[in-house]
């Protein structure tokens, strides 16, 4: 969920974007340093952090809503900085034997991308468990790593000149499985939010396919279009995982909706186009499965035609004030926030464009590490009334203290038992340290 951009020069050019593990906050990265913002209201775009102490940033990535902001410059691009925003201060950094291409995150893991190796470190010391040396040439970082730690796992190119995703699990350190997905390169990977779904493009763009984890069966196919090809620059799923949304360097924005057109479809009319319709659809049990696949493929639910073709962007699928939006962030320094009609799709709306680079003062507190669990559907956000934190949550690590404040989050959001991120108990509790060799921290 992040995006290299290539805008006009200037003393704030957007270089990169990226939101956060669960789409509630975007991070933004300038000549000039980097931004963090506040994606809990359509009205209001909340800037809750800025930094002009490294400049010319081309990665930053925010560990969910927490004070964890990892961040590359061109000036060091060999070298990753971990912060502690709040504070104002440097947990730690590494420095790789060439360039950092990408960094994903979870509340487990923290992977580090270059082009032809990949680092994976325990992100509670940033101890170095795993180097995967010799991967095949991946110039573009491409990588995508399961939000969820209970089942990290990390899927990559296992090829240069085809479709194939290594999967890679990053708890027990081991090769999961291999998955021929596509006949052309890579171009992008996501996995859903447990980690039980990747979704795969490659560089021709037109064929977008959601495979099980860890077995690797296909079980979606969608066709973004046959009439010419497309750069996917994101790929995404809604938090609930039922629709899946993918952007590229066209006007168009596609958003699928992962069900079986068995299950969905009300009852066919008797009329003969109905009955032939159902004839196919039961020839499909009994066709190969690359021809019954191309049978079955779903037009898009729901679609955006955005004001500019050409330039990059990403995409999240967020439920903001109840309601489900589609958020598209643009390299010009631009978020456009649509409403997304769950139930019967169609054109999207835009309902709000936000300045990403205009002058703002840092809004403290805006964000609220407390938020209810995402419901099942994305129809019921429509009907939910606000809810209480559970009981069974436990103290857990938050911008200014958590536990201090008596916040808390679900139990199941943490790795291993509470993290509190205050004075007395750092998050990664590890020494501050300057250079070094990844996995070799020197003290300052």
């Amino acid at each position: 969920m992040e995006a290299a951009a290539e805008a006009p020069g200037g003393p704030a050019a957007l270089s990169c974007f990226s939101y956060n593990q669960d789409c509630t906050s975007l991070a933004i990265g300038t000549t000039t340093g980097y931004r963090l913002f506040s994606l809990s209201s359509v009205e209001q775009l909340d800037q809750v952090h800025e930094s002009n102490e490294i400049p010319d940033v081309y990665i930053v990535e925010r560990l969910f809503s927490s004070s964890l902001v990892v961040v590359v410059s061109h000036a060091k691009p060999q070298q990753m900085n971990v912060y502690h925003f709040k504070k104002g201060t440097e947990i730690c950094n590494y420095s790789y034997s060439s360039n950092i291409l990408s960094i994903r995150l979870n509340r487990q893991r923290l992977v580090v991308c270059l082009e032809e190796s990949i680092y994976i470190h325990n992100i509670k010391d940033m101890k170095l468990l795993k180097t995967i040396l010799d991967t095949p040439p991946n110039t573009t970082g491409l990588c995508a790593l399961s939000i969820n730690h209970a089942n990290s796992y990390l899927a990559y190119p296992g090829s240069a000149t085809s479709g194939e995703i290594a999967l890679y699990d990053g708890n027990t350190l081991k090769t999961a499985c291999s998955i021929p997905a596509h006949d052309g390169p890579l171009a992008a990977l996501a996995f859903n939010s447990t980690g039980s779904k990747l979704a795969s493009a490659s560089e021709k763009g037109t064929v977008i396919r959601v495979f099980s984890i860890p077995g690797g069966q296909k079980l979606y196919e969608f066709r973004r279009g046959m009439k010419r090809y497309v750069n996917i620059s994101s790929l995404v799923f809604s938090m609930d995982s039922q629709f899946l949304c993918a952007s590229s360097n066209t006007e168009t924005v596609h958003i699928f909706k992962l069900e079986h057109l068995t299950d969905s479809r009300p009852e066919e009319p008797p009329t003969w186009s109905g009955y032939m319709g159902k004839m196919f659809q039961a020839a499909t049990n009994y066709l190969p499965a690359q021809v019954s696949g191309m049978m079955n493929q779903d037009r898009a639910f729901a679609t955006v035609r955005l004001n500019i073709s050409g330039q990059r962007n990403i995409c999240a699928l967020s439920t903001i004030q109840k309601l489900p939006r589609l958020l598209v962030t643009t390299s010009d320094g631009h978020l456009c926030i649509y409403n997304l009609d769950p139930q019967d799709g169609g054109e999207c709306v835009l309902i709000k464009k936000h300045s990403l680079l205009g002058s703002g003062k840092t809004e403290e507190n805006k964000e609220n590490d407390l938020r209810p669990p995402l419901p099942q559907s994305y129809a019921a956000t429509v009907a939910r009334q606000s809810t209480v934190p559970s009981a069974s949550t436990m103290p857990g690590y938050s911008e200014d203290g958590g536990a201090l404040r008596g916040e808390v989050i679900p139990e199941h959001e943490f790795a291993t038992g509470p993290v509190c991120l205050d004075d007395e108990n750092e998050f990664p509790p590890i020494i501050l340290c300057r250079g070094g060799q990844p996995g070799k921290a020197k003290r300052s």
